[in-house]
């Protein structure tokens, strides 16, 4: 850090810039909503203005560097990006890399990722952070909020397309083992129109939806809030469209080691909302579940 860095901390501890607010006079496209409109301190300010002006350094840099090219130190990063709304550098990053990599073209991320020593190795130990951001990025109280939901819901929709169509199968198929009136729609148009136009008080509409956001899927999120249907949102962003729709947001890590995103870390996410629906309802769930297993003899499904 340079060697006024402690003028500048003791001008971020009590001078705000009322001039700069947000990402303000920085803004870019890339960043959309992600960093709003809020009076920052001076120091904070050159923090946004690092960030808006470097996409690929501020997905990827570790906050050193950051703090470095803003002439401040690591905890001020630190500060500027919990009064963005954030739970820390991570967690603002995070949302950083999810927009950074909607915005470069699917073949870019091939060569934004580089070659692999051993992709097998690299696959995992990227999914073990995607998983501990993930941990770090919701509370126990945002997925008991969601299980609460989905427990007293008349009806569940989950909506998740392409590869996100995995983690909601994965939701509605063990759902409805355990008793749960869900449904899964993975496919688009007049298919997403009929499975969620009958939403309303009651029913609860899970959206599974990470990368680039499907127009579809939010507008159709969008008409089922209005009538009055909680929307659950499971997304790498924790701002835009789907998120402000969502009566519950958590927020999953999705990046691959290659041109696609990881659904590891929602699948996780998943099966965590699983458990709490089955504790939910103990014994209807085994009871649903003792059923499913004597349908599975009755029609002789598996070989043993």
């Amino acid at each position: 850090m340079n060697t006024n860095a402690a003028e500048v901390e003791a001008a971020d501890a009590g001078t705000t810039d009322a001039g700069t607010t947000g990402a303000g006079n920085s803004s870019q496209a890339w960043l959309g909503d992600a960093l709003p409109d809020v009076p920052l301190t001076k120091a904070q300010s050159r923090v946004v203005e690092v960030i808006a002006r470097n996409p690929q350094l501020s997905s990827y840099a570790d906050i050193a560097e950051i703090a470095q090219r803003a002439d401040v130190n690591s905890s001020t990063v630190v500060r500027a990006a919990q009064h963005l709304g954030y739970r820390g550098w991570p967690d603002l990053q995070r949302e950083l890399r999810s927009r950074y990599l909607v915005m470069i073209s699917t073949e870019d991320t091939l060569t934004e990722h580089g070659e692999h020593r051993s992709p097998l190795h690299d696959a995992l130990n990227h999914d073990i952070e995607n998983l501990r951001l993930t941990l770090d990025s919701n509370t126990a109280d945002d997925a008991e909020a969601a299980i609460a939901a989905m427990a007293a819901a008349k009806s569940i929709t989950v909506v998740g397309i392409g590869s996100f169509a995995g983690p909601a199968s994965v939701m509605a198929h063990l759902g409805a083992t355990m008793g749960y009136p869900i449904s899964l729609e993975n496919r688009g148009g007049v298919h997403l129109a009929s499975s969620t136009n009958t939403l309303g008080e009651g029913d609860v509409l899970v959206v599974i939806n990470m990368w680039r956001s499907v127009r579809q899927i939010i507008v159709a999120a969008e008409a089922a809030k209005q009538a009055g249907a909680t929307v659950i949102a499971i997304s790498d962003m924790r701002r835009g469209r789907l998120a402000a729709v969502a009566d519950h947001l958590l927020v999953v890590a999705s990046e691959g080691i290659s041109f696609f995103q990881s659904v590891t870390a929602a699948n996780s996410l998943v099966y965590g909302l699983l458990a709490g629906m089955e504790a939910a309802h103990p014994e209807r769930s085994r009871a649903a579940i003792r059923r499913t297993q004597q349908l599975w003899k009755d029609l002789d499904i598996y070989l043993d």
